[in-house]
């Protein structure tokens, strides 16, 4: 017998397989022949990482003869094809070390009876015998000694370590790009002509971008000054990921790259990575015929020149779960872009720089882009014994954009109603709940309705079908080239996801780098030469503003409200960007609850073991929030044919076209989440649950015993049993 399979759907031999394998080496080889990995050891890893799949145990199962519960994985089996002595003659004692851990964590360990994996073994000297590949002689099967491989660890240091993680890693993405049947990389040749083919002549920023490409670099920029272009720049023919905080700007960062930079041959080179992007790219879809699965496919595995994401797509790593090395892997020959830094909680900017850390000690480079820079960000990043560039000076210019009155009081409605005379004016709130009073005191006032102003409102609590509306709405109105009347309430949603630009902001105070997002969405582009002021701050007066102490830092509010204080008039560009290098100094900070957490939590990166933690535990922390999917009670009524239906259509797609069955699923799901919302899991008592819809085997959606209209979203009954005060002081 000399067909042992590797494969069983397509059908594909253990040989067919590697060959495969090989020519992804071969592929990534080629693109990046820079990359600092032993090539000769990652060959070795690529050879012999499915040997052990030739075990009668496996072949009976793929073969569906039967299966055997003391089947022991094949990667562990993979270890005994490997000849030690002959291995010394070209590899040291570590790099062998690596080799044999690499294949035995290409896939789960799996738990088994030394024993019993004896047995194995001499089972397979007989089908050894039969094997026949041309890529290696296999000259012994044998136990491999325990001092090349245990379930200890192993890396003495960290270039050992990262030597591991970068075999380890690409053996893991070539084995997924040979099973999935696409190039385990693709060449960035298109980046520099799209950007030369603009016909822009590159500012100060862009320039310093493309001149420092070859390292690590920080950049204060003001908005408006092309962050996004400088970015791409500064990647040039690279592989590069461009990170965001929120979806909505990742997805028009795509959207302008796909639909407004490159030419068409090029679109599917950029990817977009985040919890919805099977639903995205269905939604780009220029006809059924467009081969969306391989798209994804390859979005998935990294396998894309520019990939657009999220923080937790890439940045995961740094629990070091089960499973992590491919990412860190791909990271070394890669460049990073974090764009809107000031946005991320303590917990994640923890994660940030520890990772970062790692992307440098690797062979990755990283460029922070960031429109406001607290001090305590490139401090820091120096604590983690990172070099790089920074500008001799921000690239801000001296126009005047802001004229800001302080308001010694809560947030009120009459100071809204006052200003509407024709100007589109945008009201961002702290939370939820403030927002939704304040839309209710402005969409029930009899002078507003009289003169019949649009009153609008925009949260995080909307279902996916009305926030996508509500956000194409606010789009409209906050382009600068229209002159339409009315009102936008917001949360901290606006702050950074969406190019907005109104006449008059009213806000409460957050923190006071959330403020100055804020007043970028206020004559973003725009030169402020009248009198008086647009832009109204309340600070709470003797009173906190809502959300302190659960959305924003309690500390960091008091700085900010004390360092406003002498504010009352034109703010420049440098006046904001002084304010919050008082603000965010590491000397201001350093005895504040916020840097207390940001270094506990990079302490408790640093101590973790490797493996132990869980990706799916892993995604739960990084996220920050653990959300569940629910669909409120009101929709689920209105809309119950169409939801059950297309519950019923997920329960019962079949089709023998693999391709097509995930592709028809995925079509369903993205119709279904329409009527979804994410509400955190730690607030959604057993109580708000009214009922539940099965989908598929293990998941479900909660029915959200709730209160929904179009103009609120979400709203929870207050007096119900388990409801907790801060349920809506803790959403954007």
């Amino acid at each position: 017998m000399n067909n042992y399979l590797a494969k069983s759907n397509p059908i594909e031999t253990i040989q067919e397989h590697t060959d495969n394998l090989l020519n992804n080496y071969e592929i990534l080889k080629q693109i990046y022949p820079n990359l600092q990995v032993n090539w000769d050891i990652l060959k070795v890893a690529c050879l012999y990482h499915d040997l052990g799949k030739m075990n009668l145990k496996f072949q009976n199962k793929i073969e569906k003869v039967c299966k055997d519960e003391k089947e022991i994985a094949h990667n562990l089996l993979s270890l005994s094809f490997l000849d030690t002595q002959i291995l010394k003659e070209k590899f040291s004692y570590e790099e062998i070390k690596i080799i044999a851990q690499a294949i035995a964590y290409h896939h789960n360990r799996g738990n088994y009876d030394v024993d019993h994996y004896e047995d194995e073994v001499n089972q397979m000297k007989h089908e050894a015998v039969n094997f026949t590949y041309d890529q290696l002689v296999i000259t012994r099967v044998k136990k491999i000694s325990k001092k090349y491989f245990s379930n200890q660890k192993t890396y003495s240091d960290d270039a050992q370590f990262f030597n591991y993680v970068l075999v380890k890693g690409l053996l893991n993405r070539i084995d997924y790009a040979a099973s999935s049947n696409i190039d385990v990389e693709t060449q960035n040749d298109f980046l520099i002509e799209a950007l030369d083919r603009t016909g822009y002549d590159w500012n100060e920023l862009q320039l310093f971008m493309r001149d420092n490409s070859d390292h690590n670099v920080v950049v204060v920029a003001q908005t408006g000054m092309g962050k996004t272009e400088a970015g791409l720049l500064w990647i040039g023919n690279n592989k590069g990921f461009f990170t965001l905080p929120l979806k909505t700007a990742i997805n028009e960062i795509y959207n302008r790259i796909t639909e407004g930079l490159v030419d068409t041959e090029h679109k599917k080179m950029v990817a977009l990575l985040h919890s919805d992007t099977y639903s995205k790219y269905l939604e780009n879809r220029n006809n059924d015929e467009e081969d969306i699965e391989d798209y994804f496919k390859k979005t998935k595995q990294l396998s894309l020149p520019l990939t657009i994401c999220t923080l937790d797509q890439i940045f995961d790593f740094v629990f070091r779960y089960n499973g992590f090395e491919p990412k860190l892997a791909t990271l070394a020959y890669s460049k990073v872009v974090i764009d809107e830094i000031q946005m991320y909680s303590s917990d994640l900017l923890a994660y940030l720089i520890y990772g970062l850390s790692f992307i440098d000690k690797i062979g990755g480079k990283f460029a922070i882009l960031t429109a406001t820079l607290p001090g305590i960000v490139t401090d820091l990043i120096k604590r983690e014994g990172i070099e790089f560039e920074i500008s001799d000076k921000p690239f801000i210019d001296n126009k005047i954009r802001h004229s800001v009155q302080i308001i010694d009081n809560e947030i009120q409605s009459d100071l809204i109603i006052s200003k509407i005379n024709h100007n589109r004016i945008l009201v961002i709130c702290n939370t939820v709940k403030k927002a939704q009073q304040i839309f209710e005191e402005l969409y029930n006032n009899d002078e507003l309705n009289e003169k019949k102003v649009s009153i609008n409102l925009l949260h995080s609590k909307f279902i996916r079908r009305d926030r996508k509306n509500k956000e194409s709405c606010i789009m409209k109105m906050g382009s600068g080239a229209n002159h339409l009347e009315g009102i936008w309430i917001a949360t901290q949603v606006v702050e950074a996801s969406l190019d907005i630009d109104f006449d008059i902001l009213i806000t409460e105070l957050s923190d006071i780098n959330g403020l100055f997002q804020r007043l970028g969405r206020c004559y973003r582009k725009r030169v402020f030469n009248q009198d008086g002021y647009n832009c109204h701050v309340f600070n709470g007066g003797n009173k906190d503003c809502s959300g302190i102490g659960y959305v924003i830092d309690k500390d960091i509010f008091a700085f900010s409200k004390d360092e406003l204080k002498g504010v009352d008039g034109r703010l420049s560009e440098q006046q904001k960007l002084n304010m919050i290098e008082k603000v965010y100094s590491t000397e201001r900070l350093k005895d504040t609850e916020y840097y207390k957490k940001v270094i506990k939590n990079i302490d408790y990166l640093e101590c973790i073991n490797e493996f132990e933690k869980s990706n799916s535990e892993v995604k739960e922390i990084f996220r920050n929030i653990a959300s569940t999917t629910v669909i409120p009670k009101d929709i689920y009524e209105s809309n119950k044919d169409a939801i059950n239906q297309l519950v019923e259509e997920i329960n019962s797609v079949h089709t023998v076209d693999v391709k097509k069955f995930r592709e028809n699923m995925q079509q369903k799901i993205s119709e279904l989440r329409e009527f979804t919302v994410d509400i955190q899991s730690r607030e959604l008592k057993r109580d708000y649950r009214s009922n539940r819809l099965k989908i598929g085997k293990y998941d479900e959606i909660i029915i959200l015993d709730c209160t929904y209209t179009e103009q609120m979203g979400v709203q929870i009954d207050k007096n119900k049993k388990g409801y907790e005060d801060h349920f809506d002081a803790r959403y954007f």
